[in-house]
C-alpha cells in the first residue's frame, strides 16, 4: 500500500463557476475541470508586453514534480485503493448537464455536502480497513473561484461537517475566490438576482451557507471552523486580461480587481496571502500560472514561512507643505506601499507582487501610519506586506534560503486645506525605493538573518547580521528624503502537514 506520510496527502480540486448550460456542458465534458489548462504566455508587464512562457498546467506539473497521478482508469474514476499521491478532480458539475445528469445545478450547500462525501470516500479508498492510516488521513483542498466558497461551505456550516470532517483537510488553497462576495459597479451582487445562480456571490446568502449568524458586513472569516494559518489566497490583479462575458466584468469590477473579484474581497481573514498580475481566468489566469503554482506546492509542501510588515518612523512633508503645516493649515495625506518578492534563482514568476500600475499596492494615510488616534486607531495600521512560503529543499547550493524584496513607498499626493497641492509635486516620485535581499540560514531551532540592501553594495555580500527581536528581525530602511522605517520580517516554521 502506497505509505501515507506528510506532507504528500490527496489532493481535491473544486473548480469554480459555470455560468450558462453552455458552459456547464463545455465543463463536464473536459476530465479536469481546468486543472490540466497551462499557457505559453507570460505578461513581463502590466502595459501589455508578452513574452513566450510554457506552464504545463499544474496537474502536469504535480505529476512532473511530486510524483502526483490521477484516479481515471478505462473510462471512469477508480474504485477501489487509490495512491496517496492521488489528484482528484470533484465533479459537483456533472448533475447540472443533461447529458450525464438530471439538469439540476447544485446549490451550494449541496455541492458542500457533496465534497463531505468525497473525502469520506477517498479516506477509505487511500486507507482501506487500516485503522492507523485512516487516522492519519488528511487531504488538501484547491480550489478556483466559487469552489472555494464550496469549500469553506463544507468547513464552516455544522449542518454539513463535523468536526472529524474537518480534521480530514490538512490545508485549502484557493484561487481568487470571492471570499467577501461579489461587487459590480461598487454594488454587491442583489440576493434577489437568481439567474445563473449569481446570488450564490451575495454576502446575506453567503452568510446563510457559510453558517455565520445574523447579517454581518462581511463574511471573509472562517469563524473558529478552521485555522486560517492553513488557509491560503492566491489574489489576481489584473482585471484587464478577462473577457468572459464579452468583457463587460471586468468594466464592472474595475481597476483593483481581476476582472471579477475585487482584491479586497479575495482574502480570507487573518489568512496568508499572495498577490499577482492574473485575471481571474483565461490565458493569463491566476490557476494556469506559473506563480499561482508556485505558491501553491510552497504552502502545500514548504518547511519555512516569512511574513513581512513595513513599521513607518517618519515621512517627510516637502517643505511648502511643511510651512502650510507648521502655519496652522490642515494637512492630509496618502502613500501607496509596492513590494515585490521573489526566491533566488527565478525571473519567470515572482511569489507575490503588489503594485501601483497595476492597481494592487497597499494604501495608508499619514494618520493611519504615525497618528492612528487621528484615525480612531488604538495602534499604527503598519503595512503587511506579503506572506511568502519556501522550501529549503530547493535550494541550490550551501544550506541558505535566498530572496528579494523590492520596496518602494511614494504618495498619493498632498491636500491642504483640503485643496489639492500641486506646486512641485512631482507624479511617480518615490519617497523611499530599494530591494532588499535576504539570506536566512536554520542554525538549531532559530534562524541567521542577513540582509543587503541593493543600493548599498552587491547582492552576492554576506550581507549584515540582524538580531532576532520578540517582535520579529527588523531591518532598517532609510532614504536621502528622510523616509525612515523598518522591514519587520517573521521567520517560522509553517504549521506541519498533518499536525
Amino acid at each position: 500500500m502506497d505509505p501515507l506520510t506528510a506532507p504528500y496527502f490527496p489532493l481535491i480540486y473544486v473548480r469554480g463557476y459555470a455560468m450558462t448550460a453552455n458552459e456547464i456542458a463545455d465543463t463536464v465534458a473536459t476530465p479536469y475541470m481546468g486543472f490540466n489548462l497551462g499557457s505559453t504566455k507570460l505578461r513581463q508587464a502590466w502595459d501589455g508586453t508578452v513574452r513566450r512562457h510554457v506552464f504545463e498546467s499544474p496537474l502536469v506539473r504535480l505529476m512532473k514534480d511530486y510524483g502526483y497521478r490521477d484516479v481515471y482508469a478505462d473510462g471512469n474514476e477508480i474504485d477501489g485503493e487509490l495512491p496517496a499521491r492521488s489528484v482528484v478532480i470533484y465533479r459537483y458539475y456533472e448533475t447540472a448537464d443533461t447529458d450525464l445528469g438530471d439538469g439540476k445545478v447544485l446549490s451550494i450547500v449541496e455541492a458542500a455536502t457533496g465534497l463531505r462525501d468525497l473525502i469520506r470516500k477517498l479516506r477509505d479508498q487511500v486507507c482501506g480497513t487500516d485503522a492507523a492510516r485512516k487516522k492519519a488521513f488528511r487531504v488538501y483542498l484547491v480550489a478556483h473561484s466559487m469552489g472555494g466558497l464550496v469549500c469553506r461551505s463544507f468547513l464552516q456550516n455544522d449542518k454539513i461537517s463535523t468536526g472529524a470532517d474537518r480534521a480530514m483537510v490538512d490545508k485549502v488553497f484557493t484561487y481568487a475566490t470571492p471570499h467577501n462576495g461579489i461587487e459590480m459597479v461598487g454594488m454587491n451582487v442583489p440576493a434577489v438576482l437568481g439567474l445563473w445562480d449569481m446570488n450564490n456571490f451575495n454576502r446575506k446568502n453567503m452568510a446563510g451557507y457559510l453558517g455565520l449568524k445574523g447579517t454581518p458586513e462581511r463574511v471573509d472569516t472562517l469563524d473558529g471552523k478552521f485555522d486560517p494559518q492553513r488557509f491560503f489566497c492566491f489574489v489576481g490583479t489584473n482585471h484587464r486580461d478577462y473577457e468572459a462575458a464579452l468583457g463587460i466584468s471586468r468594466k464592472l469590477a474595475g481597476e483593483m480587481s481581476d476582472g471579477l473579484v475585487k482584491i479586497e474581497n479575495a482574502t480570507v481573514s487573518e489568512a496568508p496571502r499572495a498577490f499577482a498580475y492574473r485575471s481571474h481566468s483565461g490565458v493569463y489566469g491566476v490557476v494556469n500560472s506559473e506563480e499561482g503554482y508556485q505558491n501553491l506546492v510552497r504552502f502545500l509542501f514548504g518547511d519555512m514561512r516569512v511574513d513581512g510588515a513595513l513599521e513607518v518612523d517618519a515621512l517627510p512633508l516637502p517643505a511648502s507643505v511643511q510651512k502650510a503645516k507648521d502655519d496652522g493649515k490642515q494637512v492630509r495625506a496618502s502613500y501607496y506601499f509596492e513590494a515585490t518578492v521573489a526566491p533566488r534563482g527565478t525571473n519567470s514568476y515572482r511569489l507575490s507582487e503588489r503594485r501601483r500600475d497595476t492597481f494592487s499596492a497597499i494604501l495608508r494615510s499619514f494618520d493611519e501610519l504615525l497618528r492612528p488616534d487621528n484615525a480612531g486607531l488604538a495602534a499604527p495600521r503598519s503595512p503587511v506586506l506579503f506572506s511568502a512560503f519556501l522550501d529549503t529543499s530547493k535550494i541550490t547550493s550551501g544550506n541558505t534560503v535566498v530572496f528579494s524584496v523590492e520596496l518602494t513607498v511614494s504618495t498619493t499626493g498632498y491636500t491642504i486645506d483640503n485643496k489639492l497641492w500641486l506646486d512641485k509635486h512631482v507624479e511617480g516620485e518615490y519617497l523611499f525605493r530599494d530591494t532588499v535581499v535576504v539570506r536566512a540560514t536554520l542554525s538549531g531551532d532559530s534562524w541567521n538573518v542577513r540582509y543587503v540592501l541593493a543600493d548599498e553594495q552587491s547582492s552576492e555580500g554576506l550581507g549584515t547580521l540582524v538580531e532576532s527581536q520578540p517582535e520579529g528581525y527588523l531591518i532598517p530602511l532609510a532614504s536621502q528624503k528622510g523616509f525612515k522605517g523598518r522591514l519587520r520580517l517573521t521567520v517560522q516554521r509553517p504549521v506541519p502537514a498533518g499536525g
